[in-house]
């Protein structure tokens, strides 16, 4: 009796938004899927499915994965870490359920899948079981400083990514450490985001973008902006290439 055949396993990069910035290879692993799972906030609609599903076929089988909490608790709290572990390890059983089934699971994940994104938690407990690919994706950044015409480091410039919720003090001593920054997961962090960027004399170069690539998407100077309200997918840029031309410079003021 032949043994029945392991499905495949496929990360695949939704980009940060613009349906226009799937990769062709993004559109050909959804054709192939017998199954989507994405992610999703219980009771919210999944942005990565929002972004591809003009692509799903009519007989797709779709797997929401549905967080049990997401900010509700402190990340660093050990009811948080449990809860989130827990999901993470049932959301890969349930993945690998299909695939031992012989089924195409294609994982949907906003911007890249192997950069901050939730498929990560799958990969590293399926792909040593199963055949698996890794489709890549535009990240938020780079859909963000493309979307504002930002050009973000040149020559030997640092580039620094860091998370909004770390503490004031890593913020404000990794931005004194680096050329340029873009600073992720905004959200309720804008204050100590702000405050930090004071802190460095950075905060005159700083764009805060919201929404990047999709429609109604903003963008504008951060020290222009009077609401310390922000959305936890919002992004802040400073850029480096103190050298450029001054009249682009002067453009960006």
């Amino acid at each position: 009796m032949n043994a029945i055949a392991k499905g495949r396993l496929i990360g695949v990069g939704t980009g940060p938004g613009d349906p226009e910035l799937l990769t062709l290879k993004a559109v050909r692993a959804l054709a192939e899927a017998d199954v989507v799972a994405h992610f999703a906030k219980r009771g919210n609609n999944s942005n990565a499915r929002a972004i591809v599903g003009d692509h799903f076929r009519p007989d797709l089988i779709e797997l929401p994965l549905l967080y049990p909490v997401t900010t509700e608790i402190d990340k660093d709290h050990s009811d948080y870490r449990s809860q989130i572990t827990h999901f993470y390890e049932e959301s890969a059983e349930k993945v690998a359920e299909h695939l031992s089934a012989g089924r195409t699971v294609a994982v949907l994940s906003e911007g890249d899948p192997l950069f901050y994104g939730s498929y990560m938690h799958l990969h590293v407990r399926l792909a040593h079981r199963f055949p698996t690919e890794v489709i890549p994706g535009v990240t938020a950044m780079s859909g963000c400083w493309s979307a504002t015409g930002l050009p973000i480091v040149q020559g030997d410039d640092v580039l620094t990514v860091l998370p909004g919720t770390m503490s004031e003090f890593e913020l404000t001593r990794r931005l004194a450490d680096t050329d340029a920054a873009v600073i992720m997961k905004v959200g309720r962090n804008l204050p100590k985001i702000r405050r930090a960027l004071e802190a460095t004399g950075k905060l005159a170069r700083a764009i805060y973008v919201e929404r990047g690539t999709m429609s109604g998407g903003v963008s504008m100077r951060l020290a222009d902006r009077q609401d310390d309200k922000a959305p936890y997918f919002a992004i802040v840029l400073v850029a480096g290439w103190s050298g450029r031309p001054e009249a682009l410079v002067e453009a960006e003021a």
